[in-house]
């Protein structure tokens, strides 16, 4: 038996009058809370500092006899940024009973925060409980709060994976967000594929390697240590794949309809501002998804009763999210996949079976688990893994309604209105009449979240981020939602209503003669020939998108997606199988294949690349197939086999050598089966290349220029990096002359020059490609009638000088300025 001391003086009261339910519910586990009166937070025991919230409100301690201790300096405070706290403490460091751990500023975070009232909890309850909890009542710094009673370890729900590891390996992570959402599927998904249980120790604490919720509730950033725990000599081996997997994982946004746009304050009265998730224009009336929490009982019915209900529900649920896995749309389907992931996810699980057999009822303990799981994402003060939030809270109200066998609520929506919301799940976007629906404005949120991106996949323009005065709005009013300059206009006179939708009107008409128009080729008004092409995905969905849209070919379709989230590689005949439904519903238009490009931000299990400090400059494209000759065969004999004749397209190429070495290998193949050599072409990504165009140009048939890289590797800015994203823009002025270099490059050897990369897809950006000597355009399917329009009304001439122009110039800002001068 142990005690825990009060780390500083205050009123003293139990979890239940704490405002936050996660604490009041004990979601996180058992404990007291202290109102403080004074500003320095001490050590309640001895122990180790294992952990130290990145927005520094928040420790904990590990005491010498194991109990997980959590002190949380106030109530929502993580959204405080670190404002007004500084921790004197380090991660690791052993601490004596009374050490100074942070001291806050007391007035600043009373006056922030909604209140000061701080938790002091046992996380792993499981072996630890509370007695004689001493509260209601004034403390000092030093007086008791309560006692510790070990009891027990695995047959009390510990891990199993619990003790020291027979084998481990430790590794620091490199890229910039860490394990995030993205890196955590991965390395859950190679866990799954394993008989054995490992472990990832990082920050002071554990998570088991199958569960993507725990792994990120680890808060890995950027130079953190992690070390991967195996507990059986067998497991080396899947301690390698792991280690494999994190050492090539780079920090890539997740794919979202447009940019994540933060958008300057508008200065007008009435306007809210906020960040871009999916563009457009919409006017309409105000109003709200009125939803009551569902209520539950606490008590449960007997652990078996209760664990039958849970399991049935979570039945009921997984049918729903498999059917619509398997019919939706892409995105729709990768978003439905995630839940599923969620849904079965054993540290989510596992916590709601523990609850159940303390028990609690199926309801109570599925709602517990996953609230605390949201709680510790946004304690990360990680904003991206914030947004996952909104995915546990869905997946919460799913399961519940099938527990207690009711529909889920209906909403009435107004014809053209426009959906106020402090945040939106997206099963409720998916189960509304977005028919009906104008646009949606969230005060939270963020632009990568699912339900913005399946927004952006509706065609529904969305704001989010606009913040609490969003839900002042009163319902039934008038509003603008303007997603292409980032504000909701409200307090509207009769004037700016009438020109508005006047011109929702006019955009309507004209997509409409766009998409009519975009059937036929494309050419300047000077006459010159500019073909639009389309990138796709390799679906047989996607051509007929790409058709519908007025596609005149694809000129990027991406091969990885074959390969990833698969334990072997896909053979030749599965490739070719791919590959020809694809070209039958292209008919007679071009089709441009890219070979494998996979490496550091696209890692595969089965192909484990060795060890890099910087994926970004190691095995990437080209290099990876020609480290793995198989693959490249494999891929080169399907590529062979598509009728009609398809082009093939090498990414990431930086010297002749690797063009030739990948000739030679063709034309073995070619002399072998029989067959024409096919139309080659070459990526051009990197500075390198762009200096080398005029020699790359006479090795091959055709060039094309993938910007996302380009500009990344000419400003030496990754482009998963929060906080250097937004400064990348292809339209920097070194950017546009590496792609002039191209361009003449292309010209001394007569060669055609595409952009596939995203700058073909900005509108601000054709006029100055096109003026640069680009002759083919590659874009998201749904842009082509819109680009095809802006193409039409553009002559060689003026395209010319504007380009003459921009090179010129000495920022991105000015040319986008100069374009927009022409434009007009």
């Amino acid at each position: 038996m142990s005690t825990l001391l009060a780390p500083f003086a205050g009123w003293c009261a139990a979890l239940d009058e704490v405002p936050d339910a996660a604490f009041a519910q004990r979601m996180l586990g058992d404990g007291v809370a202290i109102d403080p009166t004074g500003n320095e937070l001490r050590a309640p025991c001895d122990g180790e500092v294992i952990s130290i919230a990145a927005s520094r409100h928040a420790l904990a301690l590990r005491t010498t006899a194991g109990a997980e201790v959590l002190m949380h300096v106030g109530i929502d405070t993580v959204g405080l940024a670190g404002e007004g706290f500084e921790v004197r403490v380090r991660k690791g460091d052993r601490v004596r009973s009374g050490d100074l751990l942070l001291t806050f500023d007391l007035d600043l975070v009373a006056r922030k925060a909604p209140s000061l009232m701080t938790p002091i909890i046992i996380t792993n309850g499981e072996r630890f409980r509370i007695k004689n909890a001493h509260s209601n009542r004034s403390v000092a710094i030093g007086d008791p709060l309560f006692e510790l009673e070990e009891i027990g370890g695995a047959e009390h729900g510990a891990p199993a994976t619990s003790g020291a590891p027979v084998v481990s390996e430790a590794l620091v992570v490199t890229h910039a967000h860490g394990i995030h959402a993205r890196p955590a599927a991965v390395i859950a998904r190679i866990a799954k594929g394993l008989t054995y249980e490992l472990e990832i120790r990082a920050r002071g604490r554990s998570a088991r390697a199958r569960s993507t919720v725990a792994l990120m509730s680890l808060g890995v950033r950027g130079g953190d240590e992690v070390v991967i725990a195996g507990f059986e000599p067998a497991a080396a081996a899947g301690i390698a794949a792991i280690a494999t997997a994190i050492r090539n994982l780079e920090a890539a946004p997740p794919p979202a309809p447009v940019a994540a746009t933060p958008v300057k304050a508008s200065h007008e009265p009435d306007s809210l501002r906020g960040v871009i998730a999916s563009r457009g224009l919409a006017t309409g009336p105000a109003f709200y998804l009125v939803a009551a929490e569902i209520p539950v009982a606490e008590a449960g019915h007997g652990a078996d009763k209760e664990l039958a209900s849970l399991e049935r529900a979570r039945d009921v649920v997984r049918a729903r999210l498999s059917k619509l896995a398997t019919t939706a749309a892409p995105t729709v389907r990768e978003i439905m996949t995630a839940h599923l992931e969620l849904l079965d996810d054993p540290e989510l699980t596992d916590a709601a079976r523990r609850f159940i057999s303390a028990g609690k009822s199926a309801a109570f303990a599925w709602r517990a688990s996953l609230r605390a799981s949201a709680h510790e994402l946004e304690a990360t003060g990680d904003t991206r893994l914030a947004e996952r939030v909104d995915d546990l809270r869905d997946l919460e109200t799913q399961v519940l309604v099938a527990i207690d066998g009711t529909q889920a609520p209906n909403f009435e929506i107004p014809q053209g209105g426009i959906l106020l919301a402090r945040d939106l799940t997206p099963s409720q976007l998916i189960d509304i009449d977005t028919g009906k629906l104008g646009g949606i404005a969230l005060g939270g949120g963020g632009p990568t979240s699912h339900v913005a991106i399946l927004a952006g996949t509706l065609g529904i323009p969305m704001l989010v981020a606009v913040g609490p005065a969003l839900l002042e709005v009163p319902a039934g009013a008038q509003v603008i939602l303007d997603a292409g300059e980032g504000v909701l206009r409200t307090n509207l006179s009769v004037q700016a209503l009438t020109a508005a939708r006047a011109q929702i009107d006019q955009r309507r008409v004209q997509r409409a003669l766009d998409i009519e128009a975009a059937q036929s080729n494309c050419q300047l008004a000077s006459g010159e020939r500019i073909e639009v092409f389309a990138n796709l995905t390799g679906t047989v969905a996607d051509a007929k998108l790409a058709v519908a849209e007025g596609a005149e070919g694809c000129g990027l379709l991406r091969t990885e997606f074959l390969f990833l989230e698969r334990t072997t590689a896909p053979d030749r005949d599965e490739q070719l199988r791919c590959y020809q439904q694809v070209a039958e519903v292209l008919g007679s238009r071009p089709l441009i294949i890219r070979t494998l490009d996979i490496g550091g931000d696209k890692p595969i299990p089965y192909l484990p690349l060795p060890p890099e400090d910087n994926p970004a400059l190691g095995l990437r494209g080209i290099r990876t197939s020609l480290w793995r000759p198989d693959l490249l065969e494999a891929q080169l004999r399907a590529l062979l086999g598509v009728r009609p004749a398809c082009r093939i397209l090498l990414p990431m190429i930086t010297d002749i050598a690797e063009i030739r070495a990948v000739r030679r290998m063709l034309d073995a193949l070619c002399t072998e089966l029989g067959t024409a050599p096919p139309l080659l072409g070459a990526m051009i990504e990197t500075p390198a290349a762009a200096m080398l165009a005029e020699a790359i140009a006479r090795e091959v048939d055709f060039l094309s220029i993938g910007t996302n890289d380009l500009a990344q590797y000419a400003l030496a800015m990754d482009r998963g990096h929060a906080e250097l994203a937004a400064r990348i823009d292809g339209l920097h002025p070194a950017v546009l002359r590496l792609i002039e270099a191209t361009c003449k490059g292309a010209t001394a050897h007569h060669r055609p020059v595409a952009v596939c990369g995203g700058l073909a897809s900005d509108p601000a950006a054709v006029p100055v490609l096109l003026g640069l000597g680009v002759s083919e355009l590659s874009v998201v399917p749904t842009l082509i009638p819109q680009l095809k329009s802006l193409i039409r009304g553009l002559s060689g001439n003026s395209c010319r000088a504007v380009a003459s122009r921009a090179l010129v110039l000495e920022s991105a800002e000015q040319v986008r300025a100069a374009v927009r001068e022409f434009t007009q």
